[in-house]
């Protein structure tokens, strides 16, 4: 007997639940894209993004995902034959270096496996070592959302500066913006990008890109950029057709305008708060659940661990079995594990991720434990006590 009738919950890490107000929003017949109405939207779209990346510099909107955005930002200050070094976490970092590879970029990888976060010695290390100062750009995901490791950018941005190397610092916060604390230009980040599906709360679809004046000026430098992900003229259009390079995202223009309400209105310490919190929660509980059997937290540390995405394991092939059950008898969808394990290898059953980011609060964070609670118990799976109890305390506790 299933009992996963009503609504299903998504506890993926992206896309994330999509608020009702949101929903709401876009429900609504097609606008005239030649009136200021929609102009002026996308004009206070703009504003409010910078306002949630804590940025006064520049900001580009594209339709696409965040493989998209990654595009863009290499597109605009990173040209064939550049030397450029990818800082990998897990699955994502090495995409993106990947990425970089195929558009023709000169691309070192450090691999700093799937259970650190970047270390920066070794990257002021790798600077100080390019004398000649090839390297162009620094890339970094914040929050990697295979490994759910979170990586730490102001001391980052220090050790650049250590090696008074000039590479502008990119950074994929597509999971952590809107759940982990980001502050763009206090933290010396050059470029960041990031996407509508996780901490904005929209269905995918829109990709974001910030750059500064130090970006803008290796912009100018390049002979040439793909019309379409260049910058210059999504961030400052002289007609409304420019911010998209042609029609508008009408319907995701609206979905977004009251997404960033409800961030706003709820203010960026306390959206951050709420995720510190309710991510402690599900730590609690795991913690909890792993005194007995096998289930494991990636990290051990909680200072690296992001607040939008936790990425587990048990002995496979239980990380799928109970994926499986969560999904078909509970409603609750968990994440696949990525990137920690081959595809083809047997291990790959063993890891999951629950994806805690965006339009989340208390109850839903409880009925995502409970429902996998329920899962370890009824596929008889070993597990600690007191998982409820303690992810009920946290929250209690603030």
């Amino acid at each position: 007997m299933t009992h996963s009738t009503g609504r299903p919950i998504l506890a993926i890490p992206g896309p994330s639940i999509v608020p009702d107000k949101v929903l709401s929003a876009m429900h609504r017949p097609a606008p005239n894209i030649y009136e200021q109405d929609i102009q002026d939207l996308t004009d206070g779209l703009v504003c409010d993004l910078k306002r949630v990346a804590l940025t006064a510099y520049h900001a580009a909107i594209y339709i696409s995902n965040g493989h998209g955005a990654w595009e863009a930002a290499l597109a605009n200050v990173v040209a064939p034959g550049d030397a450029v070094l990818a800082l990998a976490t897990g699955h994502f970092g090495h995409g993106w270096a990947t990425m970089a590879r195929t558009l023709g970029a000169d691309v070192t990888v450090i691999d700093f496996g799937t259970q650190a976060p970047v270390d920066p010695d070794r990257v002021e290390t790798a600077l100080r070592a390019d004398t000649t100062q090839r390297i162009k750009a620094v890339m970094v995901t914040h929050a990697d959302t295979s490994s759910s490791i979170l990586s730490d950018l102001p001391t980052l941005r220090a050790a650049i500066d250590r090696a008074g190397h000039p590479a502008l610092l990119l950074v994929d916060c597509i999971a952590s913006f809107g759940c982990d604390r980001f502050e763009m230009d206090n933290w010396g980040v050059d470029i960041a990008v990031t996407a509508s599906q996780k901490g904005l709360m929209m269905p995918p679809g829109l990709g974001f890109v910030f750059f500064s004046e130090r970006a803008a000026k290796a912009r100018v430098a390049l002979p040439r950029v793909s019309p379409y992900w260049d910058w210059t003229l999504r961030a400052d259009p002289q007609m409304f057709y420019q911010y998209f390079f042609g029609t508008a995202p009408t319907h995701h223009l609206f979905g977004l305008r009251a997404a960033l309400d409800l961030i706003l209105e709820e203010g960026m310490p306390a959206v951050w708060a709420r995720h510190d919190v309710l991510a402690r929660a599900i730590w609690a509980a795991c913690s909890a659940w792993s005194c007995e059997g096998g289930l494991r937290m990636n990290l051990s540390n909680p200072d690296q661990r992001s607040r939008a995405v936790t990425a587990l394991s048990l002995p496979a092939p239980l990380g799928t079995q109970l994926r499986k059950w969560c999904e078909i008898q509970a409603g609750v969808t968990l994440g696949i594990g990525l990137g920690m394990a081959p595809s083809d290898d047997p291990a790959w059953h063993g890891h999951f991720r629950i994806g805690h980011m965006g339009h989340i609060n208390a109850h839903s964070i409880l009925g995502v434990l409970g429902a996998i609670e329920a899962g370890l118990s009824a596929l008889d799976i070993p597990h600690g006590a007191g998982a409820l109890s303690a992810a009920a305390t946290v929250i209690a506790e603030g």
